[in-house]
């Protein structure tokens, strides 16, 4: 057996006693972006949410009957969804001449009313169809009509109570906002309660942003996504050390949640190796 082989073997048993250890310390929470049918396998390796898409579940164009299936389902489940990612469809347009504010706001509108409903406090604003620069747009005018929407959008989060949080994304899926720092500016722009950060440290490693600048964002910071650069695999596929990203979470205080979203290539097998790498790193650097 190999090193790397008998050190995640050790991290597996020793798994139950860091997790009990970890929720003892306020430790931030571990979960997984995927479907709500993964519900009783992640619970059972021991993750404490899933975090599924909001067009999915909440957009308008979701007729009730399905949205209503979709409830009984979240009820139901072992695990917490209390957030959601996949926000705004790439048709429908925040800034430029294509941007349609009752369009947006109506959008944003049902799927709040239905993410209250099911108990979703945090949606995470991605989303890079709807928020990148289309060819010839003036980016310090798209970025100014970003920033105007963005407090409109917050607005209707702020009537039921819920909180948009804007992600850094990298370079090759977003031309716009594609650093935290870029993100900090604007939640400080907007400045509104209901309009926060999510700080995305597999896009910060593409982009090879220092993770000092989770710091800047600590007033706002309420979510987290992690996955591995390379191939934005989950949790010790390659060894990635994600500590000092994480000793900055812990600086800044951060005692939120962390959500994995990355890809698997076989879940039932790597998703309690993944759990135990990260809660290994995360309680090193909350240390």
């Amino acid at each position: 057996m190999k090193l790397y082989q008998k050190l995640l073997f050790a991290l597996l048993l020793c798994l139950p006693f860091m997790q009990s250890n970890a929720q003892k310390r306020g430790l931030p929470k571990i979960g997984v972006a995927t479907s709500l049918e993964n519900d009783s396998l992640l619970a059972a390796a021991g993750f404490a949410h899933i975090e599924e898409g909001a067009r999915k579940l909440f957009a308008p164009s979701v007729p009730d009957t399905a949205y209503h299936r979709f409830l009984g389902r979240i009820r139901a489940m072992k695990l917490d969804l209390v957030t959601c990612n996949l926000f705004l469809p790439g048709t429908i347009r925040l800034t430029g001449p294509e941007a349609n504010e009752k369009e947006i706001l109506g959008y944003v509108d049902t799927l709040m009313q239905r993410a209250r409903e099911a108990g979703v406090k945090i949606i995470v604003f991605g989303s890079a169809g709807a928020r990148k620069l289309m060819e010839g747009q003036d980016s310090a005018t798209a970025l100014r009509e970003l920033i105007a929407i963005s407090r409109k959008m917050a607005d209707v989060a702020k009537k039921y109570d819920r909180i948009i949080a804007m992600e850094n994304l990298n370079k090759t899926e977003d031309n716009f906002i594609n650093s935290l720092s870029i993100v900090t500016h604007i939640a400080k722009s907007v400045n509104h309660p209901n309009f926060r950060v999510t700080v995305d440290i597999y896009h910060m490693l593409r982009e090879g942003e220092d993770p000092a600048s989770i710091l800047a964002a600590a007033p706002y910071l309420v979510h987290c996504h992690i996955a591995e650069k390379e191939g934005r695999r989950a949790p010790g596929t390659a060894g990635q050390d994600f500590r000092p990203y994480l000793a900055m979470l812990k600086k800044a205080g951060y005692k939120g949640r962390i959500t994995m979203e990355c890809g698997w290539k076989n879940m039932p097998e790597e998703c309690r190796p993944a759990l135990a790498y990260l809660t290994q790193q995360l309680t090193e650097a909350y240390e």
